[in-house]
């Protein structure tokens, strides 16, 4: 639970606080001569669990500094307004600016930098200071005589290898580690989504590379990973990803530039056979069978009250010989039961001669 603004810094002292919104972190960090440290953890993540409870102690042992634990996939808000790319991490903000930050769990390295900035006024680091408009706080940040000057030296040296990288794939996805093994919760959820598109795509660990991770942001004047390209183009980040495949613009956008798996044969014939938990493949249709023996099968399946689906294989010779091959069953009609092959017409008339067709159909 956050905390109240009315709540003093002493109020706040010795405990490690959930920040469940970005207002609960903004209205510590402006207090005047505040300090506060904040844990970005996930999870997933065993070393944020692990830094857990060396953090609590921390926190008990220093009450003049404030503590806020983050769940950094949660509050993707305030993720994104601290630059939070992967986790642990822990970073200081002094008088509003933030000061110093650590990946990675290292408890005597956290200690130390508690100490420190518990001791010690903020000090620049040779860097300059970059003003985050809803935050109320500033990060630190690279050197740079100007915005337009980063992007003029990213366009002569960078742009060129950048734009090969997007377009080495139709779909590729520039994020953290391999579709294998991801590195960050918001990467590994853009892969699942991806995977269960069945869509074929390349992928880039931006972690490898510090020159392309820090190049892309500018390239695709967007500051975070995951970041999904279809055809050269930005389609959005992680955020962005789940909503389009939440409502089926994702689907969509792949449908149309032709990047769907094309439907196989066995596919096809698993999805017919599972449209109904019966299903007979006959000659004609219930109503008006096409030979004897889907007739038989189809009148017996009615007297012993069985509801069913059906499929007319004169009407798709694809299915009619695929479906030859996939059950090993050479002629027709055939029933399914869950997916699975019951059998022919003598098999049908046999098991309702002896009254285990229905308790078969009914399991």
């Amino acid at each position: 639970m956050g905390f109240c603004v009315e709540m003093g810094v002493a109020e706040m002292a010795g405990v490690v606080r959930d920040a469940n919104s970005k207002g609960d972190l903004d209205n510590a960090v402006k207090k005047q001569g505040s300090l506060v440290v904040v844990h970005f953890w996930a999870s997933w993540c065993e070393p944020s669990k692990a830094m857990e409870p060396v953090f609590t102690q921390i926190a008990i042992e220093t009450p003049n500094a404030q503590f806020f634990r983050v769940e950094a996939e949660e509050q993707s808000d305030i993720s994104e307004t601290y630059e939070v790319d992967a986790v642990p991490l822990f970073i200081w903000i002094k008088d509003g600016v933030v000061v110093d930050k650590m990946q990675g769990a290292n408890a005597p390295e956290l200690a130390s930098k508690v100490a420190k900035w518990v001791k010690d006024t903020p000090a620049p680091f040779n860097e300059v200071k970059k003003e985050v408009p809803s935050a109320g706080v500033a990060v630190v940040g690279p050197a740079v005589s100007s915005q337009g000057e980063t992007k003029a030296n990213l366009a002569e040296a960078e742009k060129g290898r950048l734009h090969e990288l997007v377009n080495s794939k139709k779909v590729m996805l520039f994020m953290k580690g391999s579709p294998e093994e991801p590195r960050c919760g918001f990467s590994r959820k853009v892969v699942n989504v991806l995977n269960d598109q069945g869509v074929e795509f390349g992928s880039f660990d931006i972690l490898s590379d510090e020159t392309v991770r820090q190049g892309m942001k500018t390239y695709a004047n967007w500051p975070t990973f995951p970041q999904l390209y279809v055809e050269g183009e930005l389609l959005g980040g992680c955020d962005i990803i789940l909503e389009m495949n939440e409502n089926g613009e994702l689907k969509e956008v792949f449908a149309e530039k032709g990047l769907l798996p094309k439907e196989t044969l066995e596919t096809r014939l698993k999805n017919v056979i599972n449209q109904s938990a019966t299903m007979l493949f006959m000659k004609g249709t219930p109503d008006a069978p096409r030979c004897g023996f889907s007739t038989k099968v189809v009148n017996a399946l009615k007297e012993e009250g069985i509801e069913f689906g059906s499929f007319n294989i004169l009407e798709d010779e694809e299915v009619r010989q695929g479906l030859k091959t996939y059950s090993n069953w050479p002629t027709y009609p055939q029933l399914y039961y869950k997916g699975e092959l019951l059998g022919g017409c003598d098999i049908i008339l046999e098991m309702k001669a002896s009254g285990e067709l229905k308790s078969a159909l009914t399991e």
